[in-house]
């Protein structure tokens, strides 16, 4: 329940998802900065986690879940069947939830399926709605809109729902993206996220295992021309009037950007990126501009490649819900731009609020 003039946030974790891992650890900061001294008198946290097999808990255990009082929570299936499950629409208290904060990583919530739901509650949420998350999400459908507005990006193929098991529809392919690409390519799933399913190919051999794993995870398909860049990422806030953060740099001494780099403490992180005002200048630009493009606001983080020996920007994706992890670059992002953890998730809420207000 609301206690006075505390504002009651609904956070939704977890997910049957391949990020939920991911959306706890989020979710665990997020918590934290809402409990914080600055915070506490405003706010009040309900938690609702979605275990991996879809199952919502009750906000007693989910809250449990997020300060380490249930052991096992992602792995043990029995145990997870055996606690209090609730049906989402019957048992939750709508009216003591003003606001919901959905970190839902992935498929089966960033995508616009958490989103959707939330809108039958009436209640307002923090960040993009479904048509935003959905094409932020689908790598395919953002690159064909980049595309017919001249964003730039790298060169890319995409696979729809291909027989990979069919010897003439593999031969096809090897020829067409042979016959498109230089080596390395990356080939990627069009829904997903934190690099899962993505691999570097580096020769002819390597194409089949790629697009094998990257089934696995989609049916849909893209492959991206690789070249020698640096990473730069740009955060978003905002609605009407979209606000960028300072431009951020990810230096990793693994071979590309991959899963385990991207959680790692090993990483070196500047921010602001060492790179030309003008250079600074065109990204958050391009920044706005795609976020607009695809109806993207709220929060968000916008990937960059930064091709050195050309000078050259390219758009790499825009993440509708990026991670809150303690290695994660959004939240670091703008805490070089003048808001700590506790300063920014009470912005996202205000924001979201003033939409209604």
């Amino acid at each position: 329940m609301t206690e006075g003039k505390k504002k009651c946030i609904g956070l939704i974790f977890g997910g049957n998802s391949n990020e939920h891992e991911v959306s706890i650890s989020s979710a665990k900061t997020v918590y934290e900065a809402f409990n914080s001294e600055i915070n506490k008198e405003r706010y009040i946290v309900e938690c609702f986690y979605i275990n991996k097999y879809g199952d919502w808990l009750n906000s007693h255990l989910s809250e449990k879940v997020l300060i380490g009082g249930i052991e096992n929570n992602k792995t043990n299936k029995q145990e997870i069947f055996n606690q209090k499950k609730i049906n989402f629409l019957e048992k939750i208290n709508l009216q003591s939830v003003d606001i919901w904060f959905p970190l839902l990583h992935g498929i089966n919530g960033e995508d616009g399926a958490i989103h959707g739901l939330l809108k039958f509650t009436q209640k307002p949420f923090v960040g993009s709605g479904i048509l935003g998350s959905a094409l932020g999400m689908d790598k395919i459908l953002m690159k064909k809109i980049f595309s017919y507005l001249k964003i730039p990006q790298v060169d890319y193929l995409a696979i729809q729902n291909q027989n990979l098991n069919d010897k003439n529809v593999k031969e096809k392919l090897l020829s067409e993206i042979i016959k498109k690409f230089n080596f390395p390519i990356f080939i990627k799933p069009s829904n997903s996220g934190s690099s899962l399913g993505i691999s570097k190919v580096k020769n002819k051999s390597g194409i089949f295992p790629a697009l094998k794993k990257a089934s696995n995870v989609d049916s849909r398909i893209v492959v991206e021309q690789g070249i020698e860049v640096r990473e730069l990422e740009c955060g978003i806030i905002g609605y009407k009037d979209l606000i960028t953060s300072e431009i951020g740099e990810v230096i990793y001494s693994t071979d590309w950007y991959d899963y385990n780099s991207k959680y790692s403490s090993d990483n070196k992180i500047n921010i602001p990126a060492e790179i030309e005002s003008n250079i600074a200048k065109q990204i958050k630009e391009i920044a706005i501009n795609s976020c607009k493009a695809l109806d993207i606001y709220g929060f968000a983080r916008v990937d960059f490649f930064f091709e050195t020996n050309s000078n050259k920007i390219f758009l790499n994706e825009i993440n509708t819900i990026p991670g809150f992890t303690n290695q994660s670059m959004f939240p670091m992002l703008w805490k070089a731009s003048g808001l700590n953890i506790d300063q920014l998730v009470a912005k996202l809420i205000e924001n979201s609020l003033e939409l209604i207000d």
